[in-house]
């Protein structure tokens, strides 16, 4: 069964904030959220300072445990792209993770690349996909 929760935030200093989670996705639910907020922030969504929703607030709104957002939350902050402030909320702190390696770049990238070969893609479809990718990420990036 495949089950997704779309979830729309609006605070009054930003835009809204898509996040969506997938039951039939192997990945844990806290690796979702992350990903899919630092989405948002690199495509230029959330900008830098911008408050993201309240940790009890986001849980409810996609039906997890508030341990799950939290959980998310703390991976951005150790990546550098999340400030959390106990009380005061998470706000963006940055629009580029903290430094990492060619190689650790890599690996997620290689992962998705293979999964791809595997499923039988083209070279040509594959790379189209990358290119696309790219671009709706770049789209809204300054």
């Amino acid at each position: 069964m495949v089950y997704s929760n779309n979830v729309q935030f609006e605070r009054a200093v930003t835009t809204a904030m898509f996040v969506t989670i997938d039951e039939a996705d192997a990945r844990p639910i806290y690796l979702q959220v992350a990903e899919e907020i630092k989405g948002l922030i690199a495509r230029g969504e959330l900008a830098e300072g911008a408050p993201l929703p309240p940790v009890r607030q986001l849980a409810a709104d996609l039906g997890v445990n508030l341990n799950t957002v939290a959980t998310a939350y703390r991976e951005l902050q150790g990546e550098g792209l999340l400030s959390i402030r106990h009380g005061a909320g998470a706000v963006v702190a940055s629009r580029t993770a903290r430094d990492k390696s060619e190689e650790e770049l890599r690996k997620p990238l290689r992962a998705a690349l293979t999964g791809m070969v595997l499923a039988g893609l083209p070279r040509v479809e594959i790379m189209n996909l990358v290119q696309s990718e790219l671009r709706a990420l770049l789209k809204g990036a300054k």
